[in-house]
């Protein structure tokens, strides 16, 4: 008998990743439905609807709306009757959880992918991790990182967490489209500025971006011809990195809020950077994955899944953490050594190619769910 297996998502627009689940999760074994939290009009939306997936819209404005959301949920449960329900992102965990129990599913599961964030900038928000932490049956964790803090800080039993890295589309990566690549240049280099230090990290304080910018200001006194390219560039600490952005000059840098082709958008880099502030931090961290698959020199502090895969000048080059000299300094080494930053970067590519595929991935899904 198929199992029927019903995903709560809240607050996207675009994530790849449940594109792939929808596509790949065995369709003999598995039917998908979805509920999305504030996601109308989103892509994942117009994606599920036009791949005939059974989708169900809620909204939900403020703190105040919850509880109405929570029982539109449980009803949308009710009538659909799934056999597991599966919460990704912080609303959706809250809603659906909550939903899951009312409409007694008995398999309620959430994936965690945010760390300690809560601990650090909104501890009074961690009684509503511990709150989901509570209703999950079975909780995804998706580093080594996620699971210290669940079970040090937060008093998860081990028994209730499956570790579950992310897993990606390899081939997307691995051979891009050099069609694409091409019109993207056209798009965001189109003067041919080289070298391009690569930056994908929301404008938010842990992301280390600050630091970023006054390492690749005293490489512009080498490179004067060098572009700094910043994707994902919006959030709460945006104010104080576009002061940082002024002591450059305009023409040196680009800020973009958002590239929907991320896949082939890495050929554009000479090299990349992602600093986080801690190794806690980060939860995951897709970037490093995406990186070292692609091919693009890696100048990284350890964070998330980068504690686990990250090998100083091996397959990467690590830097410690709020260290803007040290940043400048990598930035060299990759661009003035090219036969050890080759071999660094083919070196990357081998140490992940296995361990991060989708297949790997899909796999560790159903397992867990045919439990």
């Amino acid at each position: 008998m198929k199992k029927n297996v019903t995903y709560i998502i809240s607050d996207i627009d675009k994530a790849i990743s449940f594109e792939w689940v929808a596509q790949y999760l065995n369709k003999d074994k598995f039917n998908l439905s979805f509920i999305l939290i504030n996601c109308k009009n989103s892509q994942l939306y117009s994606f599920l609807f036009q791949n005939n997936f059974q989708v169900f819209l809620i909204d939900c404005a403020s703190k105040k709306q919850i509880p109405f959301s929570v029982l539109k949920c449980a009803k949308v449960l009710k009538n659909s009757n799934p056999h597991i329900v599966h919460c990704h992102l912080f609303m959706a965990n809250i809603i659906g959880l909550t939903a899951a129990k009312l409409a007694r599913v008995k398999s309620r599961i959430y994936t965690r992918h945010h760390s300690d964030y809560h601990h650090i900038y909104f501890p009074k928000t961690v009684k509503w991790d511990k709150y989901c932490n509570k209703l999950a049956t079975k909780i995804i964790s998706i580093s080594d990182n996620v699971t210290d803090i669940l079970i040090e800080k937060e008093n998860v039993s081990k028994n209730k967490i499956v570790k579950i890295w992310h897993g990606f589309d390899i081939d997307l990566f691995v051979n891009f489209n050099k069609e694409k690549v091409e019109d993207l240049k056209r798009k965001y280099n189109s003067q041919q500025k080289k070298p391009v230090v690569g930056v994908i990290s929301r404008f938010t304080h842990w992301k280390g971006v600050q630091y970023i910018i006054p390492a690749y200001k005293k490489l512009l006194e080498k490179y004067p011809n060098a572009l700094l390219l910043l994707f994902n560039a919006k959030g709460d600490y945006e104010k104080e990195i576009t002061n940082l952005l002024l002591e450059i000059p305009e023409q040196s840098y680009q800020t973009i809020k958002f590239e929907n082709d991320i896949t082939n958008l890495y050929q554009l880099f000479d090299v990349f950077v992602h600093v986080p502030i801690s190794n806690s931090v980060e939860a995951f961290g897709q970037i490093y994955i995406e990186t070292m698959l692609a091919g693009v020199p890696l100048i990284a502090t350890r964070s998330g899944v980068g504690n686990e895969i990250m090998q100083n000048k091996i397959n990467c080059i690590e830097v410690p953490y709020q260290n803007s000299e040290a940043i400048y300094n990598a930035m060299l080494f990759c661009l003035e050594n090219r036969d050890p930053v080759n071999m660094m970067v083919k070196n990357a590519k081998e140490s992940v190619i296995e361990k991060f595929s989708l297949h790997t991935m899909i796999q560790n899904l159903e397992k867990l769910y045919l439990l």
